[in-house]
């Protein structure tokens, strides 16, 4: 393994025109999320939630303005984007599927539903099929460990799973009447 050296200092992000982050984001960030937190950089998590469900992904461009939003630094906005799994800095896909390989799902299959997932996806973790429709993730511990193998897709939890019950999600994913909405 080598390490790469990336001159990040004069990293050149690319801009739109028109901001990400909507007056009318800042204004239901002002009036819903900031009155909860004694100091702004409390709001970040929630703010970047928002973010990400709404672009399904935190563009560079963004956690500037965030930063700007809530009087912080880029590099906080950015230490806790690359820090937490959930964030992503690239689109995801329209459903997130996201497979648990902890203990107890790993002793109760999920091995057989991540190489499914695979295989009928044709991608692999951390990978957004072509069309946009699927990203796979292999996560850790969901904390539903007496219904293992469990996984989600975007943020509903299915139990029990079956390579059977997994083909049926896709399937009405697909179909336009699954969770293929964040």
């Amino acid at each position: 393994m080598s390490w790469k050296v990336v001159d990040s200092a004069n990293a050149q992000i690319e801009r739109r025109t028109e901001p990400w982050c909507t007056e009318a984001m800042k204004a239901d960030w002002t009036e819903r999320i900031l009155p909860r937190y004694e100091r702004s950089q409390g709001a970040l998590m929630p703010i970047l939630h928002d973010v990400q469900h709404a672009y399904r992904h935190v563009p560079y461009q963004a956690m500037l303005e965030i930063a700007s939003f809530l009087g912080i630094t880029p590099a906080e906005v950015l230490d806790t984007v690359s820090f937490y799994e959930e964030y992503t800095t690239e689109p995801v896909g329209a459903c997130v599927i996201g497979i648990c390989q902890s203990i107890a799902c790993e002793v109760c299959g999920h091995q057989a539903l991540l190489d499914h997932c695979r295989d009928s996806l044709g991608i692999e973790p951390h990978e957004t099929t072509e069309d946009g429709l699927f990203t796979l993730l292999a996560l850790e511990c969901l904390g539903s460990c007496g219904t293992a193998p469990v996984a989600l897709f975007n943020e509903t939890l299915h139990e029990n799973l079956t390579i059977e019950t997994i083909d049926d999600l896709i399937a009405k994913v697909r179909q336009g009447g699954g969770d293929s909405e964040h």
